[in-house]
This record gives structure tokens, C-alpha cells and sequence, in this order.
């Protein structure tokens, strides 16, 4: 395999996952009796470039179908962030009613909404067919391809070029990185501004967080990568914010690089020269992932063998993608959990993929009154532990499994 950015040869392996069926893949009740496609899932780090990606095995299509389930609206600490985020660019890029926002990845207007309350013209692109049906029906302005250089191309010939472009938790899920990203460069003002949010690639190695490599998830990036990627295509990063968001994120801020003006903020250079003292360039900083993964693995197995053999009741919460790699990767099946419980209606009444667990409403979570519950999107374990207290009623406790098993 060549590398999607700088294709060089590619031999540094992060992990091997084994393999597992694409993680937002959920099955209908009529599905389990047919056979499920798996694909390897393997890492890799470009040792020229240092970008950290998945091996090519699934085309992007098959990922991001008509009926994909992943809705951002579900999560009220998501929806509060977005609001603020809409919130700080309006202030701090003087955006109006003359402005034009662009969202890459509106999903189902989780974040346009706001910009829409603002008053200011926006549109969203999104590929994925369940979710821009749901963005619509909040009134927003939708384009249902996949976003690169010539959509771009044809949005400003229409009309619509960008003063400011947000594009939250997709540039991970982009096979063509260079398009992508050019596509940002052609389709804002001389003086627009893109903001592009990531979970941070340093965050990822450091607290070991091996459940969020998926298939969807085609990189996992650190501030100096995307630099580089961002000079290759015609964009200068000109800000950053570290974020906790997704276990630890990164939001640049960048512009293009043969019009813009903003000077290059502290920031950048205080964490890309913190990347670098970390040896994030060196082969030497992932040595050990793979072992530190396997026993977060075995962690959760022993904690779920366990529970089984004292006779304790363990449900889990969150059908999200990180859960299905983590129970895939541990061979966890329902007679070691039963069910997981979701907020999401388009999820309820599916099951996992691979490990085939059903998917509940949170109603089946108060009948069972398991001892413990098992919170798969660990990222929102303070949010998780808010809505379910009640469990306390009956003695139930929480369980985290990474970055090694937490009972509280």
C-alpha cells in the first residue's frame, strides 16, 4: 500500500486489528441469517510524511451508505459545543447576513442550525442519504455528494463561495486527502477562513485509545501531518485550539495560502514543536501500541468473565462505531453482553455489527437494572453517567474499558 498523501511505500505498522465488518454496518433482524462482509484492519504510519492511516480495503461508498446511522443531534454535549463553536467564529470573523458558511459533513444539521438561527446564509455538504433528509427537515440548504475539488469548483461558479467552512470529524474519514483538501482552497473567499476539527493523533497513542480506528476512519493526525497536507494543497494554517472533544481533538484554523494574510499564531508553533519533542516523527513513538492494546483487550474480557461467573447482570451503552472495534477486537458476543442500549431510534431494534449484539431503547436498561453498565463511547462517559444516574437506585455501577478498566 502507498501512502493516500505522499505515496510513499508504506511498512511502519501501529496495529493489526485483526479484521472486522465496517463499523457503522448495523443489522436488521432479517440480516442475521445471511453472511457478513469483514475486511482487514490494519494501521500504518508514512514514515516521509507521518501520516498515520488505515490500509485500503472497503471503497468509501460501501462505509457512508444511503442509511448510515451515526446522527450528531443525539449527543447534548456535542450539540452545546457546536453552538459555541458557531458562537466564537461569528465574533471573531465579524460573520453576517452578507456571510456565507459552508459546512463539509453537516450530517444532520446538528451545527448549520445555529448558523441559520444567526442569520447567516448557509449550506451544507452531506453524502450520506439518512442523514441529509434529517438536516432538511430542520430547513437547511443540503448538497448530497461527496465534497472535493471539482464539487467546490462548481459551488463557487454558482455563487457560493465561502467566507468561513467548518469541517468537523471528517477529514479522518476522507480516502483522497490531497482533493479533499484542495477542495477547501478552491472554494473559499481570497480572505475565507476554514476551520477543520480531528481527534488528535497524539491523544490517540498516548491514552492508547486503539478503539477509534475503524474503516471509516481512513487517518488519525497530528498537527505536523496536517500541516503538511494543508501546505501540498494550498492551504496555511494560521491557528489551533486543542479541544477534549473525541478523547482529545485539535481545531485549526487555516487559510488559503496565496491570498490569505492572518499571521501564524503562537499556538501552532507551541504544539507542533511539542509533537516534535514527543518524537511523534519517529518510528520510536509507536513501538508497544499493539501491546498496550491487547491488554486493554483482555482487561475487558477478564472484567466480563468475571461478572458472568459472580452471576452479575452487565448491560452496555452507546452503539457507537469505537464499541463495535473494541468488541469486535475482543471477540465479545451476547452471552458475555446482552444488549447495548442507544438514544438513537434509527439504531434500536438493529444489532452490532460482527459481535451481533441487539441494540435496545433505554427503557430495556430500567427493566433489566443490570449491576453494571458498560459505556462504550467513552468520550461521553461524563454526559453517559448525567442521563443514566438512576442506575445508583438500584446499586448499578459505570465501567469504562479504556484505557484500562474503570468501575465507578
Amino acid at each position: 500500500m502507498k501512502c493516500r498523501h505522499c505515496q510513499s511505500e508504506l511498512s511502519l505498522q501501529l496495529m493489526d486489528l485483526g479484521s472486522s465488518p465496517p463499523s457503522n454496518a448495523y443489522l436488521s433482524a432479517s440480516q442475521l441469517a445471511m453472511p457478513e462482509k469483514w475486511y482487514p484492519l490494519r494501521v500504518f504510519t508514512c514514515t516521509q510524511c507521518w501520516l498515520v492511516q488505515t490500509e485500503d480495503c472497503a471503497h468509501y461508498a460501501e462505509l457512508f451508505s444511503s442509511e448510515y446511522a451515526y446522527f450528531s443531534s443525539y449527543s447534548t454535549s456535542w450539540l452545546a459545543h457546536s453552538r459555541q463553536y458557531v458562537e466564537h467564529v461569528v465574533d471573531r470573523f465579524a460573520l453576517s447576513a452578507v456571510s456565507r458558511v459552508v459546512e463539509v459533513a453537516a450530517n444532520d444539521g446538528y451545527l448549520l442550525q445555529y448558523v441559520q438561527s444567526a442569520g447567516i446564509p448557509c449550506m451544507g455538504i452531506e453524502p450520506t442519504a439518512s442523514t441529509a433528509r434529517a438536516a432538511r427537515a430542520k430547513g437547511l440548504e443540503i448538497v448530497e455528494e461527496f465534497f472535493g475539488v471539482a464539487l467546490a469548483q462548481r459551488l463557487v461558479s454558482q455563487g457560493n463561495a465561502a467566507d468561513l467552512t467548518a469541517a468537523n470529524n471528517v477529514l479522518a474519514h476522507v480516502p483522497d486527502v490531497n482533493d479533499f483538501v484542495a477542495g477547501f482552497a478552491a472554494l473559499l473567499k481570497p480572505q475565507g477562513v476554514g476551520t477543520f476539527e480531528f481527534p488528535h493523533l497524539m491523544q490517540l497513542v498516548d491514552g492508547c485509545q486503539f478503539d477509534t480506528i475503524y474503516h471509516e476512519h481512513f487517518s488519525y493526525l497530528s498537527l505536523s501531518a496536517v500541516r503538511r497536507l494543508f501546505e501540498a494543497n494550498g492551504l496555511d494554517i494560521f491557528d489551533v485550539q486543542e479541544l477534549s472533544t473525541h478523547g482529545g481533538s485539535l481545531r485549526v484554523y487555516a487559510q488559503r495560502s496565496d491570498t490569505g494574510t492572518r499571521p501564524k499564531d503562537a499556538r501552532v508553533h507551541r504544539l507542533l514543536h511539542i509533537e516534535a519533542e514527543a518524537g511523534i516523527e519517529t518510528a520510536a513513538y509507536y513501538a508497544g501500541f499493539q501491546a498496550r492494546a491487547d491488554d486493554i483487550r483482555d482487561g475487558l474480557l477478564t472484567f466480563l468473565i468475571d461478572a458472568r461467573r459472580r452471576g452479575k447482570r452487565v448491560g452496555a451503552y452507546g452503539a457507537a462505531a469505537k464499541g463495535n472495534t473494541l468488541l469486535n477486537y475482543a471477540g465479545v458476543r451476547s452471552g458475555l453482553l446482552p444488549w447495548v442500549v442507544d438514544r438513537n431510534p434509527a439504531k434500536q431494534g438493529q444489532y452490532m455489527p460482527g459481535s451481533r449484539i441487539p441494540i435496545v431503547d433505554e427503557a430495556h436498561l430500567r427493566r433489566e437494572q443490570p449491576h453494571y453498565v458498560l459505556i462504550l463511547p467513552w468520550n461521553l462517559k461524563a454526559e453517559v453517567m448525567s442521563q443514566l444516574a438512576y442506575i445508583r437506585e438500584w446499586g448499578g455501577q459505570f465501567v469504562c474499558a479504556v484505557p484500562w478498566i474503570d468501575i465507578r
